[in-house]
């Protein structure tokens, strides 16, 4: 990273800072009176008909709420971007104890237990590098619901997330970052940098994570482009998640037309940057497998994806057959734990929700729900309050996914009891019966959707 590149990236951020820091002290009748109440748009859910979306209508109050109607909703939905993505996180008492994993070809990953106040100072000096093993003592665990967090593609720690686990923490959920090789100051001890949906390594550190806390009920989110490998990942293992419900903030769906054509210039600039610093620290190791010069040379995310995955050294391939094996949605019709998906239709990043969003996945699929505001940017849905509302929308559905389970299950149980066997229950042409094949938590026992969707 030379000196003049870091030079515009401190200006970009101080000329940032300068506008929030005006936006705040600004009134807040911005051009036009807002009366109070005035701005609060619902969003539209987007799934197909069944007893779980009603249940989900019924329960979840911030599915009505539309994000607040304070300025941010408001304002240049850029802003929103840059906040909560760009600009350094602030300090507090949220901290991290990290672990870092071994996989079986000896990468590491790294997983970051948050957590808070007075009581986390212990804990944060108390984080420890390890390999898994039946010996080693999990981190402390609070509560019985763990939440796995999977950052965006570039690995960045953003105030999104923090601010995630953060919410997460006070309602009583042990969240967990989940860091790829090389991302987040995750040490790279192999030569083999992680592909775009390929997902092995999480895979393992899911399993990881169950065999520490068999009894915890598990939940996922992602964060813009890591919803590539958490989809990925669901796609892959079906009903053997070992997930309750899993939930993707401005999930990118087309990931190949969007490394293709690139986000806005901004953004692409800033993403170029930030990898090429990343992969800085690993140049020379890297140079033994891949042409480091072109790396660096590279002026698009597209050209570097190609040179550190398609024209490596030891193998190559083409562009093609590397989407073929990663495209998040390769296998979507393999999900089976719900997935609520929460965007903005003034996402510059994804882009037009039109083009870009697969209206008909959600539609026809029971499992895939789709929660579409007006406004939010990419990963920003900011409040009067400068909160988050896809947050508190995004714990709610949570909370809202085991209800529907816990009362299902108990209606089972009294069946159970009573020596007879449920009929089978429709609604809206979903139908729900036993199945044979089981996953923790009894979740697919309950349920079996017969779905429509395919590829």
């Amino acid at each position: 990273m030379s000196i003049w590149s870091l030079a515009v990236y401190l200006l970009l951020l101080l000329l940032l800072l300068l506008l929030l820091l005006l936006m705040k002290l600004a009134p807040l009748t911005l051009g036009a009176s807002v009366k109070p109440g005035e701005g609060r748009e619902a969003p539209e859910l987007i799934c197909k008909p069944s007893a779980l979306a009603d249940h989900l209508l019924r329960s979840c109050r911030t599915f009505s709420g539309g994000g607040g109607s304070g300025r941010w909703t408001r304002l240049w939905p850029d802003l929103q971007t840059l906040w909560n993505g760009v600009c350094p996180v602030a300090g507090g008492s949220l901290e991290f104890a990290r672990e870092h994993l071994q996989m079986s070809d000896q990468g590491l990953v790294a997983l970051d237990w948050a957590v808070l106040g007075a009581g986390a100072g212990g804990a944060a000096a108390a984080a420890r590098s390890r390999r898994r093993g039946p010996t080693t003592p999990p981190p402390p665990l609070p509560s019985g619901s763990i939440l796995l967090i999977v950052p965006n593609a570039l690995g960045r720690l953003t105030r999104n997330l923090c601010a995630l686990c953060a919410l997460a923490l006070r309602r009583g959920y042990s969240p967990v970052l989940f860091n790829r090789r090389c991302h987040n100051s995750c040490p790279l001890t192999t030569r083999k940098l992680q592909p775009f949906g390929e997902p092995s390594d999480l895979r393992e550190a899911v399993g990881y994570i169950r065999h520490r806390h068999p009894a915890a009920k598990l939940y996922a989110v992602s964060e813009g482009t890591g919803s590539g490998l958490l989809l990925s990942y669901l796609g892959e293992c079906g009903s053997s998640s070992n997930m309750i419900a899993a939930a993707c903030i401005s999930p990118v769906f087309s990931c190949r037309d969007w490394y293709e054509t690139g986000p806005p210039q901004l953004y692409h600039w800033l993403m170029v940057l930030y990898q090429k610093t990343n992969l800085s620290r690993y140049a020379t190791v890297l140079s033994e497998v891949m042409d480091t010069e072109k790396l660096f040379r590279s002026s698009s995310l597209r050209e570097m994806e190609e040179v550190i995955f398609c024209q490596s050294k030891t193998s190559s391939s083409s562009w093609e057959s590397y989407w073929e094996k990663n495209d998040p949605l390769r296998d979507v019709d393999e999900v089976a734990v719900p997935l609520l998906c929460i965007c903005s239709k003034d996402d510059s990043c994804r882009g037009k929700p039109e083009q870009t969003l697969p209206f008909e996945l959600f539609e026809t699929n029971p499992y895939f729900f789709l929660l579409l505001t007006e406004r939010g940017g990419h990963c920003g849905f900011l409040t009067s309050s400068s909160s988050c509302w896809s947050h508190e929308a995004l714990l709610e559905y949570f909370k809202s996914v085991s209800e529907f389970f816990r009362a299902e299950e108990r209606t089972k149980s009294v069946y159970r009891r009573k020596g007879s066997v449920p009929p089978a229950y429709k609604h809206r042409g979903i139908t729900i019966h036993k199945r044979e094949v089981l996953c923790s938590h009894n979740i697919h026992e309950i349920f079996n959707w017969q779905r429509s969707y395919t590829r």
